[in-house]
């Protein structure tokens, strides 16, 4: 892929900020870090924000608070998204210009049901990477521009994470983009430190998801997480949806599951899809939501929907299992 355009884009402007999707896996603060610390490095002159909502991934570096006026003179780059509802900060209406880079399989949707947005945009979106931070290091590597070490660490977080330690990862190119983030100077055991040891409350709380969820006639494996759930665990909503999904991976028998969590923050229901072969994401875009082939998710306003994407994930398995 030609990625000439965020050359051009990035050099254009003198003031960039740089957003993701809000509640953010590694992969959405490993690009918005690692591109904001790579542009910074390349090109010093240039003045690099970025900011959004934070949870237990802030290991990678801190936010900022950026001023509204900030936004009128800046190109902004959306990374790992592209849909409005997800965007960490909406006031990218006010900006210059907007570059997204993004690996998702979702059409571009910045204009709210509200609001038309009438900035110019550009997308770079490239849905066979594995992770946005496998694309940020192509475009890298496409424009000569160097990775210093700590970027070249977030970096890799992302890729190691969305890739799930490269299990997913479909064809060389991830390997090729981590080979190139070590030989820049990347810190694997700092990711590795950071999110797979983990405390022995962590660790039993992983063992009650992975010992209640429950089978579909097809054995698609769910879990359904209302709000008594809290009332065992004391953790955010996030951790819960999108931390306990894989407890369902690695069945024998179970090709698709489904985390379903009360949201109590936006009072509505966070769906978590995986898959390990069917293709699932336009299940997810039925219901409002989006994202890769076999990992995706969508939000829902209350459990009533639940039985209904259980059903049409039960035909997937049917209609997949019929054709082998």
């Amino acid at each position: 892929m030609d990625y000439s355009i965020v050359k051009e884009l990035v050099e254009k402007y003198d003031d960039i900020i740089i957003l993701r999707h809000s509640n953010p896996d590694l992969d959405a603060l490993g690009s918005q870090i690692g591109l904001k610390e790579v542009l910074e490095y390349n090109y010093p002159n240039k003045n690099i924000q970025i900011t959004g909502d934070m949870n237990r991934f802030n290991f990678l570096g801190e936010m900022q608070e950026i001023a509204d006026e900030d936004f009128s003179k800046s190109l902004v780059i959306i990374c790992d998204v592209s849909v409005y509802y997800m965007i960490c900060d909406l006031r990218y209406f006010d900006c210059k210009e907007i570059l997204i880079i993004d690996h998702h399989n979702n059409a571009v949707q910045l204009s709210t049901p509200e609001k038309e947005c009438m900035i110019r945009y550009t997308n770079v979106n490239d849905n066979t990477k594995i992770a946005c931070c496998e694309t940020i290091t192509e475009i890298c590597k496409y424009n000569n521009w160097t990775i210093p070490q700590h970027a070249a660490t977030a970096l890799f977080g992302g890729l190691v994470t969305d890739s799930g330690r490269f299990q997913f990862a479909k064809g060389p190119t991830a390997f090729y983009a981590a080979a190139h983030l070590i030989e820049s100077g990347a810190n694997p055991n700092f990711i590795y430190n950071n999110i797979y040891v983990e405390s022995i409350e962590t660790r039993m709380m992983k063992s009650y998801f992975g010992t209640n969820f429950k089978l579909t006639k097809n054995k698609v494996a769910y879990l359904i997480n209302d709000k008594t759930i809290y009332d065992k665990f004391d953790v955010d909503p996030f951790t819960i949806s999108r931390g306990m999904v894989g407890q369902m991976a690695g069945l024998d028998g179970v090709q698709i599951w489904a985390n379903f969590t009360y949201d109590y923050k936006n009072d509505n229901v966070m769906c978590e899809f995986r898959s390990r072969d069917i293709v699932i994401v336009d299940i997810a875009k039925k219901y409002g939501g989006g994202g890769h082939n076999l990992a995706c998710g969508a939000t829902i306003p209350n459990f009533d929907l639940v039985q209904n994407i259980l059903d049409d994930f039960d035909k997937l398995v049917e209609e997949y299992n019929e054709s082998i």
